[in-house]
């Protein structure tokens, strides 16, 4: 998955030092994070990496993590696509990061994506209105003002694989870009369990009823601000699936020869198919 970055350290201690040449500059541009090309694999770029004309304000920059000992800072620079100085530079979109490799440069560029639209999005307090400022000791935006603070967005999420006996519940969603096979995925509500949520979800999706609900594994999704946690279950009762049309096309029992394997995906629900389909589940 995208946070199986091997031996690699990410160190998500609070930081407010300033950038140097030699840390890694993490810039953005109309969903897209700029990368230096290495043959058949992908490099941060490093503040001194830079033209001279583009090269990021370290002042300015927001140092987010480190990884093995590296800063790590969104900045911005006015190098556009049109500007790249040569082909070892490439923005790449945030849905392409699913391929790019190896995994700690995917994850390290996904991560400051999701911490840099936070700190976008909490410029001004949501209270007051405000300027809100970075605070000092932690990561968390403070408001000066009326003394509101935030931390970063983080919303819990469920996974769910529904079985019954050798064959396993697959969906499609509805108007999305990706059209692949998924499981039943939804957001925690205010006052729900874990369990009330995946029950909930699955009934409201294609109307069915689980039990034996088994924890699995969780997994960090940057993409949506998300903290994934995975469930198998069992179907309990009717196999017959109905589907809420505003959030699947599609939804199909399928055993475990009919499940097509997915190389290099990075995402909990390909790890969970992938475990059924191979009678690990």
């Amino acid at each position: 998955m995208i946070q199986d970055i091997g031996n690699h350290q990410f160190d998500r201690s609070y930081s407010r030092q300033k950038a140097t040449a030699q840390d890694i500059a993490l810039c953005y541009r109309a969903g897209k994070v700029l990368l230096r090309r290495e043959e058949a694999s992908y490099a941060l770029p490093r503040f001194g990496d830079f033209p001279a004309q583009w090269r990021p304000d370290g002042e300015a920059a927001c140092h987010v993590f480190a990884l093995d000992g590296v800063g790590c800072f969104t900045a911005h620079t006015e190098m556009s696509e049109e500007d790249l100085p040569d082909t070892s530079w490439e923005y790449v979109s945030m849905r392409s990061l699913r391929a790019v490799r190896p995994m700690e440069v995917a994850f390290a560029a996904v991560t400051g994506e999701q911490l840099r639209r936070w700190y976008e999005c909490r410029a001004y307090c949501g209270r007051c209105g405000a300027k809100t400022e970075h605070s000092r000791t932690e990561r968390a935006i403070v408001c000066p003002a009326c003394g509101l603070t935030e931390y970063p967005k983080i919303c819990p999420a469920v996974i769910v694989a529904v079985r019954d006996g050798e064959r396993l519940l697959a969906t499609r969603y509805a108007n999305r870009p990706y059209n692949g096979w998924a499981l039943i995925a939804g957001f925690v509500e205010i006052g729900e369990t874990l369990e009330d949520t995946v029950h909930r979800e699955v009934m409201e999706e294609v109307g069915l009823r689980v039990k034996n609900l088994r924890y699995y594994k969780n997994q960090p999704w940057a993409f949506t601000d998300a903290m994934l946690v995975g469930f198998y279950c069992e179907l309990d009762g009717e196999a017959d699936v109905t589907l809420d049309r505003n959030e699947l096309c599609e939804g199909v029992w399928l055993r475990r020869d009919e499940i097509v394997p997915r190389e290099n995906d990075i995402s909990l629900t390909a790890e969970m198919m992938e475990r059924f389909r191979l009678g690990m589940e």
